[in-house]
């Protein structure tokens, strides 16, 4: 597991020398064991590694057996040895133990088709020395990150935004359009970032670069297409059973301590059964717990642990510990990213650092197979007029305003929020925040008169919607979550706290063996009736008490609303001071006055629009 960078531009070799180092300290969090460096002509590249597998001669880069190719990667291929012993048998010799070295020698055989092959996480480079060609490519579902740029004729790339500003002289104007993608999103979905022309590599693409111009292709698509035949569900079971079991197996390669969160929730309780399983050891279970009842899950992951027989790890945070370690997040920050959970997560990683250098998680597994509530509401909107949510919208104004965790009256607002867009839009408006009437009242004037009163959001989802082969109505927002709330929420939020602590973490439940056969499962067993994740419920009873399956879904979240009110109003109060919005000149202070006094008058719950505008405020004011 590393962090990778470089760039391509005519400079005297002590300046590339300089600006790589620049850039590789930046990202030291990613890789703390080691360093390496590659100079040629006017390609330079680096990376930082954390040392996992093949600890004394995996150092980077690595070139391929004809010295042609030299690569800097960062992830882990778990079916490296077998592809390592084709090659053995095509006359390939070896160096090191690692993947490194059977990736860089794959793509001398193959090509770009060696993708295909991997099973696993990564994002590489790749350059070819005698054709002066530089390949980049990301996995499949985006669990590791890649950012790049061409600006001025040079071509700059990294795992984190912070290593491409490393550069002398980048443009880092913010691109409004995404800032409006971000106030919906939470995020900047990929391709795009919060600066204008710094990009993300989407997931299953790749870059080639030649002669100066750069090409960007789709090597992997997600298809919900063929549908299984009708099987008894029990054959469905064996098959995913088997599945799981491979895909968490291949995950224990490791040369340093490994283990895995347990939340006490279905997926990472499933995860830990089967790492369980394969382990001649007690297996290290980690989770953490929080001193408000409502948000507080490490009763359910104490009974697993003990049901499984882990060497469980808890640590109970107070509100003053989780308010006193958000500076740390904000200033490691490389955009905005305002899902709450992201503290949690780096308090887990941190927690859990401390033990082990890998852990597995259970990530993936409400996108894959159908957990989240959304999914329920769509089919539920189906058989309720749209014209309907005005009145919806008056009988959940008068519910009573709660604070608690995912509260009744905050379903239901959300729900009647969402009636009145079309059902894609709709998915993404009761997981995200302001809806485009409400931007339009947000932003200050002189923002309105350049974003032309466009909807961004609609624009982006419908393009990309353009690609979904789900027959089923309701399956639609499972692609929408596999294509942005997975890949620029989910994965960034672990990768990025994992990676902030130096620890590496693994997602079973995302091995592409494992999405394809569950994509094609008929959509009836993944969310039956009423039941979300029914088919993966049917196969944990196997394996898992009963209460740990039919216990409500209560996500990793902090109580935002009420900190609001008490423990961070004055930090609310002082990011969101008018004279600071009006002095950023991108918001109406006046409307987010209003937001702030509704919120702390009980009248409504602004949550979630309060906890984006205050990411926002506090990412700007780290960058300068």
């Amino acid at each position: 597991m590393c962090g990778i960078f470089g760039f391509k531009s005519f400079l005297t070799k002590d300046d590339q020398s300089t600006i790589l180092r620049k850039m590789g300290e930046r990202i030291i969090h990613r890789g703390p064991d080691d360093e390496g460096y590659f100079q040629h002509n006017d390609m330079a590249m680096g990376m930082r590694r954390l040392s996992i597998i093949d600890l004394d001669t995996g150092k980077q880069p690595i070139y391929s057996n004809d010295g042609n190719y030299v690569i800097v990667y960062n992830g882990e291929v778990y079916n490296f040895k077998e592809l390592k012993a084709d090659l053995q048998n095509k006359g390939y010799h070896f160096n090191t133990q690692t993947d490194t070295e059977v990736v860089v020698n794959m793509y001398q055989e193959k090509g770009v088709d060696c993708l295909h092959d991997f099973n696993g996480m990564f994002a590489f480079a790749i350059y070819d020395i005698n054709k002066d060609e530089l390949f980049i490519a990301r996995d499949r579902f985006g669990i590791k990150p890649l950012y790049f740029t061409f600006q001025n004729s040079t071509f700059i790339f990294g795992s984190e935004l912070k290593a491409i500003l490393e550069y002398p002289n980048i443009n880092t104007t913010i691109s409004l359009e995404d800032l409006d993608l971000y106030l919906t999103l939470e995020c900047v979905p990929a391709p795009w970032s919060i600066y204008e022309n710094i990009y993300k590599l989407e997931q299953g693409h790749y870059l080639l670069l030649c002669e100066g111009k750069l090409t960007n292709k789709q090597w992997y698509r997600l298809t919900y297409q063929p549908k299984f035949e009708s099987h008894d569900t029990q054959d469905y079971l064996d098959e995913l059973d088997n599945l799981i079991d491979k895909a968490v197996r291949r995950r224990t390669i490791s040369d340093v301590p490994l283990g895995a969160f347990l939340s006490g929730g279905i997926d990472s309780s499933m995860i830990s059964y089967y790492l369980s399983k394969h382990s001649n050891r007690k297996v290290k279970t980690f989770s953490i717990g929080f001193d408000e009842p409502s948000f507080d899950e490490s009763q359910y992951a104490r009974h697993m642990a003990e049901y499984l027989g882990t060497d469980h790890h808890e640590l109970i945070f107070s509100t003053k510990e989780m308010i006193d370690i958000m500076p740390e997040i904000f200033n490691n920050m490389d955009e905005p990213f305002a899902d709450a959970s992201l503290l949690p997560t780096y308090m887990l990683s941190k927690f859990t650092r401390q033990n082990v250098t890998v852990s597995l998680s259970g990530d993936g597994g409400d996108e894959v197979f159908a957990g989240y509530p959304t999914y329920y509401a769509r089919k539920l909107a189906e058989w309720i007029p749209s014209s309907s949510h005005k009145i919806l919208k008056f009988i959940s104004n008068l519910l009573p305003v709660s604070d608690a965790n995912i509260s009744f009256d905050f379903k239901i607002k959300k729900f009647a929020e969402g009636l009145k867009f079309n059902p894609d839009l709709r998915n993404q408006i009761w997981l995200g925040s302001f809806n485009i009437n409400q931007k339009k009242q947000l932003f200050s004037k002189n923002v309105l008169s350049q974003l032309c009163g466009k909807d961004y959001v609609s624009g982006v989802i419908d393009e990309h919607m353009k690609e979904c082969d789900t027959e089923d109505n309701w399956e639609r927002s499972l692609w929408l979550d596999m294509r942005f709330y997975l890949q620029d929420t989910m994965l960034v939020k672990v990768d990025r706290t994992s990676m902030m602590t130096s620890l590496e973490a693994r997602v079973p439940l995302l091995d592409h063996e494992v999405v394809e056969y569950v994509l094609r499962i008929p959509a009836g067993l993944k969310y039956k009736g009423g039941t979300s994740k029914y088919i993966f419920k049917q196969l944990a009873k196997r394996y898992v008490p009963a209460n740990i399956i039919n216990r409500p879904k209560k996500g990793f979240g902090i109580p935002i609303s009420k900190w609001i009110k008490k423990e961070l109003n004055q930090s609310f109060m002082d990011s969101l001071d008018s004279q600071k919005i009006k002095r950023t000149g991108f918001f109406n202070d006046v409307i987010i006055d209003q937001l702030m006094q509704t919120h702390q008058d009980n009248k409504k719950d602004n949550r979630k629009l309060l906890w984006v505008l205050y990411v926002f405020q506090n990412w700007i004011e780290n960058k300068s």
